[in-house]
């Protein structure tokens, strides 16, 4: 495609006003009658040795944390004894992850039950949760599973999925 000088400026322009690949394929049909396709009108960019602006990401304020102060006495016993009650038990359920991963799966790994039965457990590449138990027609209990499902989620976020 070859464009006159007075074209080349105009074209040069929107480029500098920010104006993306889309808009100049218009703009190029509308005021000059040219119709390019969407990759004609990269390529001229291009042989015009011209770079399309990326747009500014929009400028993300995070409010402040608030900072908590430091606790400079001592907890009285008392309170220590309440907190433990606050706190969850410790979990029956316990969970690890492969460390090679299965083929066909995303993340896999064991799950030992609070009734001592293991599972082989996995996510696979649409997200669904798949548990293949060691002992044929084992069910775990309802509590069961939600510890697994807890600790599951504990375990894939210490590792960033």
């Amino acid at each position: 495609m070859k464009l006159d000088e007075s074209q080349r400026l105009a074209v040069a322009k929107w480029i500098t006003e920010g104006a993306k690949l889309a808009e100049i394929q218009n703009r190029l049909a509308a005021e000059f009658g040219l119709k390019l396709t969407y990759m004609e009108a990269r390529f001229l960019v291009d042989d015009l040795k011209l770079t399309p602006k990326d747009p500014e990401p929009p400028k993300v304020t995070e409010p402040p944390i608030a900072a908590k102060p430091l606790a400079t006495a001592p907890v009285p016993a008392d309170e220590l004894a309440d907190a433990d009650e606050v706190l969850p038990p410790a979990s029956k359920v316990s969970v690890t992850v492969d460390q090679i991963t299965k083929p066909g799966t995303v993340i896999s790994g064991k799950v030992a039950f609070s009734d001592g039965q293991t599972a082989d457990w996995y996510l696979d590449q649409t997200g669904r949760l798949g548990v293949v138990p060691k002992v044929q027609g084992y069910k775990p209990s309802a509590a069961d599973v939600q510890e697994f499902q807890l600790a599951l989620q504990r375990e894939v976020a210490k590792l960033g999925y």
